[in-house]
């Protein structure tokens, strides 16, 4: 696949803080040599045992979850043929163990995959981020480890903003703009590998016949590697692709959104939306499509300016009251 489109590389962008420079941009951001300095990068450079045993005296003890795959998906977490599972099981094991697994393959070309996804480091591994981290300017993120061999996780987007940091090993992103959803064919969206619903294709050998569109996707697509100590800032709703190119990767990455904590859910709207409106014959979608776009996808100023602030009820502006008062209601609704 060699579809590469420009993306912005900010070299040498090192602050203590990352700044409004990088957190207000609308599309993604290579920042290399970000965290070159950490501890846990250097020793990753040593080895991938020293890399192990860093890590490991950060490690609380409790369980955590891991993926594990036979090496016939090579290192690709997704669907089973037909869809109707998944091609990986899932264990509770403890990190030290896991990572004592992994490395016995370290020099086997076809590994059976090994992966722990999010894992939120203050819980399992306090400490870690007073030599490892990043301050982002007025933003408390949930910061996370990932660690695993040569793992490929399928297209998809998250809603919050994200920094991917890699710390050992090399990462290859493949990002698409949020327009290009149609040309990725999208999976279920309630069942998932990991949360977010994913593309269907095989980056590595993608059948054209099947799924003709993701050729207009790869005129959008931009790929970046990031090398150990580089990272890169995704916006919130864009696509990624991302593969792990060694037999030992770990990867911090931090997420945030910079919108009220009332505000709901967005897939909940979309399920909600699944539920009331796309049933509704074509002219009232339309009818309906409009009541969206003047009230929520882009609401025109003074659009209730003819109504009294004090009645605006729902359409005023939103506050954590208004929120809990909405939340309310809504319940009281679905439950009838």
């Amino acid at each position: 696949m060699n579809a590469i489109n420009a993306i912005t590389e900010l070299t040498g962008y090192r602050p203590q803080t990352i700044d409004d420079a990088v957190l207000s941009s609308t599309e993604p951001l290579v920042l290399r040599a970000l965290v070159t300095d950490w501890p846990i990068v250097e020793a990753g450079r040593q080895s991938p045992q020293s890399a192990a045993d860093y890590i490991l005296q950060f490690y609380s003890g409790d369980p955590v979850t891991a993926a594990f795959g036979p090496p016939s998906i090579k290192g690709r977490v997704g669907y089973n043929e037909d869809l109707t599972d998944f091609n990986f099981e899932r264990a509770t094991v403890k990190v030290d163990a896991f990572l004592e697994r992994l490395l016995q393959y370290i020099d086997d070309p076809e590994p059976p995959a090994y992966y722990i996804g999010s894992t939120v480091a203050d819980r399992w591994f306090p400490g870690f981020r007073d030599a490892n981290d990043l301050v982002l300017n007025g933003i408390e993120p949930l910061a996370s480890l990932w660690i695993g061999n040569q793992i490929r996780v399928s297209a998809h987007f998250d809603v919050t903003d994200n920094i991917a940091c890699s710390v050992v090993g090399r990462r290859t992103f493949t990002l698409f703009p949020p327009d290009q959803i149609d040309n990725l064919y999208i999976g279920p969206w309630d069942m998932t590998p990991a949360g977010p619903a994913i593309s269907l294709v095989d980056f590595h050998s993608p059948d054209f016949d099947r799924y003709p569109k993701f050729r207009e996707a790869l005129k959008s697509a931009c790929v970046v590697t990031l090398e150990p100590g580089d990272a890169l800032f995704v916006p919130s709703m864009w696509w990624h692709h991302v593969e792990a190119l060694e037999a030992l990767n770990v990867l911090v990455n931090y997420w945030w959104r910079t919108t009220p904590k009332f505000m709901g859910a967005p897939d909940s709207v979309l399920r909600h939306a699944l539920l009331g409106l796309r049933g509704l014959p074509l002219e009232q979608r339309r009818a309906w499509q409009h009541i969206f776009e003047l009230y929520v996808f882009d609401p025109r100023e003074g659009a209730t300016a003819h109504i009294p602030e004090h009645s605006r009820g729902i359409l005023a502006s939103m506050d954590d009251v208004t929120a809990r008062q909405l939340r309310a209601d809504l319940l009281n609704r679905l439950n009838r």
